[in-house]
C-alpha cells in the first residue's frame, strides 16, 4: 500500500515489495522500496516547470565545466562541438537560474560571468554567455578536482534550493593525483550534484563514473562529439526539472537488527551503504540527491535477530527527509514498513519476491560486466568469457534489451539463455567504453 506525503509540491509516495516470511532460524530480510515523486514539473521539458501554490519555483544554480585541455583540439571539431553544446545548455536555462561557465585545464578559469560570481539567466545574460564561449580555445592539461572546487565556490555563493554541475572531459585526469581528485569529490559531496560526460574515447571510464557516483549524478559517453549538443540539452532540461534537493532515505531499525546494505537499483545501480550518516538512535540517512517528477527503486537488506515460529517484527521503517537551514529536517511524509514473520510454511518462506529477484539479478549483471571487461583488459580471456556470458544470460532473463545490444558488440552470442558466448577478436574502443559506462543502467520489473 502506498502512503502519500502531505507536503508541498511535489508529492512523494513509497511502496514496499518483499516476502516477509522467513523459515525457522532465518535472519535475512530483503525489500525493494519504490519512491515516486509526482505533481511537480515534467522531467525532460524545461518549459513545463512546476507551478507552486506560492507562484514561485525552486531556485537553482548551475555550473557548466568544459574541458579546454590541449587534446580538445584533436580533432578541431571537438572544441567547436563543446562550445555549441554549452551554448545549447545555456539556452535551456530557465529564467532566474543562477549560472556560470568554467573552462577546465590544469587550472580552472571562469569563462562567464567572471569575478567569482554567478549570472542570473535571462535573454541578455544567455547571449553574453554564448559570446564568451566563442573565445574558448584548447591548451593545457587536465586537473578535474580544480574544476569541481571552483564550481563548488561559485554554486555556494547563491542562496538557492538546487545546486547542480555539468562536467565534460575528453581525457584522463593526468595533472593531479587520484588523491587530489578524491579529496575534491569528498569536499563537494552533498554540496551539489553533478552529471559527468566523457567525449571521444581517450578518457578513463572509472574516473567519469566515479565523479557522477560521488556527486549523485549521471555518467555517460558521447563517442561522437556531434552528439554533445543534444546530450547537454537533455541534461539541462532534467536539471531544470529538479524541485527538491538533498532528499535522504532515512532507515530506522530496531535493537539487534543490522543493515547489510542499501542500494539504489533503478534507474541505475548505486551502493549507498557506505554513505550513511547517523540520524538519532538506530536511524541513519542515505543520500539520494535532487528529485523532479520521477520514480526510483532501492534494495534494502537487513539482518534481524532469530525468532521462533509464529513471531513477527518490524524489521525496518523507511522514510524521506530533507535538511532545513536551521539544522532540523523536514519529513516528506512518505513511509514504508519492512516486516519479518517466521513460519513453518515451506512454500511461503522459500518464495522470492519478483522485485527482489529481478533487482538482485540487475545488480549481478552490472557487476558481471565490470568484472568481465576488467578481466579482458588484463588478458584473462577465459575469465572474461565466463563473466560476460553470465551478463548476457542475466540481460536476457531480465529483458534488459539495451544492455544486451551493448554486450553483443563485445561478444558473439551463441546462446543467450545459457550465456554461451565467444569474445570478439576486434572490439571498437567506443563500444567497450559504452558498455562499461552504461553497465549500471537497469530496467524495471516487467509487469
Amino acid at each position: 500500500m502506498a502512503i502519500f506525503a502531505k507536503s508541498n509540491v511535489p508529492q512523494f509516495s513509497m511502496d514496499v515489495y518483499q516476502n516477509e516470511y522467513l523459515p525457522e532460524g532465518g535472519r535475512e530480510v530483503n525489500a525493494i522500496v519504490t519512491v515516486t515523486a509526482t505533481g511537480g514539473g515534467t522531467v525532460g521539458s524545461a518549459i513545463a516547470a512546476p507551478v507552486y501554490p506560492t507562484g514561485g519555483r525552486p531556485s537553482a544554480a548551475v555550473a557548466i565545466m568544459v574541458d579546454c585541455s590541449g587534446s580538445m583540439d584533436y580533432p578541431p571539431t571537438k572544441m567547436r562541438n563543446a562550445r555549441d553544446a554549452t551554448a545549447a545548455a545555456v539556452d535551456t536555462l530557465r529564467d532566474g537560474t543562477h549560472f556560470a561557465v568554467i573552462g577546465g585545464t590544469h587550472v580552472a578559469q571562469e569563462v562567464y560571468p567572471g569575478g567569482g560570481r554567478l549570472a542570473v539567466a535571462d535573454a541578455a545574460t544567455r547571449e553574453q554567455a554564448k559570446r564568451a564561449l566563442r573565445r574558448l580555445s584548447a591548451g593545457g592539461g587536465t586537473a578535474i578536482g580544480t574544476w569541481l572546487r571552483l564550481a563548488d565556490r561559485l554554486l555556494s555563493s547563491a542562496d538557492v534550493t538546487i545546486r547542480h554541475g555539468i562536467l565534460l572531459t575528453d581525457g584522463r585526469n593526468e595533472h593531479e593525483s587520484p588523491e587530489d581528485l578524491r579529496a575534491a569529490l569528498d569536499a563537494c559531496a552533498g554540496r551539489f550534484t553533478c552529471d559527468a560526460r566523457g567525449v571521444g574515447t581517450d578518457w578513463e571510464v572509472k574516473e567519469v563514473t566515479g565523479i557522477a557516483s560521488a556527486l549523485l549524478g549521471t555518467a555517460d559517453i558521447v563517442a561522437d562529439p556531434a552528439g554533445l549538443a543534444a546530450d547537454f540539452t537533455r541534461m539541462m532540461e532534467t536539471a531544470m526539472g529538479k524541485e527538491v534537493a538533498d532528499v535522504a532515505l532515512r532507515v530506522w531499525t530496531p535493537v539487534g537488527t543490522t543493515i547489510r546494505y542499501v542500494k539504489q537499483v533503478a534507474p541505475t545501480v548505486a551502493d549507498l551503504t557506505g554513505r550513511r550518516t547517523e540520524a538519532g538512535p538506530r536511524a541513519g540517512d542515505y543520500p539520494t540527491g535532487s528529485w523532479g517528477d520521477e520514480s526510483r527503486d532501492y534494495h534494502l537488506c537487513v539482518e534481524v535477530p532469530a525468532a521462533g515460529l509464529g513471531q513477527e517484527m518490524l524489521a525496518a521503517r523507511v522514510s524521506l527527509v530533507v535538511p532545513q537551514p536551521d539544522g532540523s529536517v523536514q519529513n516528506l511524509g512518505a513511509q514504508g514498513l519492512v516486516r519479518a514473520v517466521w513460519t513453518d510454511d515451506m512454500a511461503a518462506s522459500t518464495s522470492i519476491n519478483p522485485q527482489v529477484a529481478h533487482y538482485t539479478g540487475q545488480a549481478e549483471l552490472a557487476q558481471a560486466i565490470q568484472q568481465g571487461l576488467d578481466l579482458r583488459k588484463a588478458g584473462d580471456f577465459d575469465g572474461a568469457t565466463a563473466k560476460l556470458g553470465r551478463a548476457v544470460q542475466l540481460a536476457n532473463v531480465s529483458g534488459n534489451a539495451d544492455t544486451a545490444k551493448l554486450l553483443a558488440k563485445v561478444v558473439d552470442v551463441v546462446d543467450a539463455a545459457t550465456g554461451t558466448v565467444r569474445l570478439k577478436t576486434k572490439v571498437a574502443e567506443a563500444d567497450e567504453m559504452t558498455l562499461e559506462t552504461r553497465s549500471t543502467k537497469t530496467v524495471r520489473v516487467k509487469k
